[in-house]
């Protein structure tokens, strides 16, 4: 569990630097350049992704049950995730009226993700790593937000065709990781078999 905590700090803690750091970070872009600060920013980002990896597979190797979900939670699990790829879809899909009217989908849906994923889940080491996920989703959604407030940035513009984009290619990447991809990665088939 120790690699799982050290491996979350450091990957959240990175992502974090937005959320309470904003003048440091400014400071560091300005000495570093804008190539120096993105190349420190992912190797450390990296490596607390590999720690999360590598210390979530040693936890879920000497598991710690917390409680037994309903079976029934595993659909609805589903369905939030659903919801969470196309939020991640809508980040990166320009002119698409999720993003915006949210403006921020990606940690939205880093937020539905790891909430499905609490619900569902039954291990210490889920909830240590989703539950993570989603108090930094908060943190983070609420820290986007103020910024956006304080530059009085207008709402971009959105339009039906990149929506339609952003649902298609969220429910085909919801299916191809619900019906195949989690299974061949992490061993859990989402609809059981």
């Amino acid at each position: 569990m120790v690699w799982l905590v050290l491996g979350l700090v450091l990957f959240l803690g990175v992502h974090s630097v937005r959320i309470f750091a904003e003048g440091w970070r400014s400071a560091m872009v300005a000495r570093l350049g804008a190539g120096g600060w993105k190349g420190v920013y992912s190797l450390a980002s990296l490596a607390g992704l590999a720690l999360i990896v590598v210390g979530f597979g040693v936890a879920r190797a000497q598991p710690v049950l917390l409680w037994v979900p309903p079976v029934w939670m595993r659909h609805v699990a589903a369905l939030l995730n659903l919801v969470a790829l196309v939020l991640l879809v809508a980040a990166y899909v320009p002119n698409n009226l999720v993003k915006a009217k949210l403006r921020h989908p990606m940690v939205l849906g880093v937020k539905v993700w790891a909430l499905a994923h609490l619900a569902s889940n039954q291990m210490l080491a889920e909830m240590v790593l989703f539950g993570a996920f989603l108090a930094w989703a908060v943190l983070d959604f609420r820290a986007a937000r103020a910024r956006d407030r304080a530059a009085g940035a207008p709402a971009p513009g959105g339009a039906a065709g990149p929506t339609a984009v952003v649902l298609v290619v969220g429910v085909a990447a919801w299916a191809l990781i619900a019906f195949w991809a989690h299974g061949a990665l992490f061993g859990v088939k989402p609809f059981g078999g």
